[in-house]
């Protein structure tokens, strides 16, 4: 019988901190104008299911309602911006850079990038050799 992989992450004050027991999906980077506003660049997130997500403290975790679709959660001490997650579904996004190291995922697709902010160009996610 196999291992599920455990990773654990939080905010930068300690505030929020979480588990994510199982798989999850690699890191996708949103260049959309609230991910540019909420993050301050743009975000890089994982994707994993609500039943494999476990909130560990959750004393200084806001919520916002960013859409008619999703609300984004973020540390109300620190300003760590944390998750997104849609009213509707059974997943929730979180934070890549949240994620404690060695994360086990790498970058895997870039959405809304027409966008971007004018100071921002993307290279290859992995050049051809």
């Amino acid at each position: 019988m196999g291992t599920e992989a455990i990773r654990e992450g939080g905010c930068l004050c300690g505030g929020v901190t979480y588990r994510i027991t199982g798989d999850i999906r690699g890191v996708v980077n949103c260049f959309c104008g609230q991910c540019r506003k909420t993050s301050g660049h743009h975000v890089a997130a994982v994707r994993c299911r609500k039943d494999q997500f476990e909130l560990i403290a959750d004393d200084t975790l806001s919520w916002y309602r960013s859409s008619s679709t999703a609300r984004r959660g973020f540390c109300s001490r620190c300003g760590s911006s944390l998750f997104w997650e849609p009213f509707e579904g059974e997943t929730i996004s979180v934070m890549a850079g949240t994620l404690e190291t060695p994360t086990g995922v790498r970058s895997i697709l870039n959405i809304f990038v027409e966008d971007m902010s004018d100071y921002h160009d993307i290279p290859r996610l992995y050049p051809e050799s």
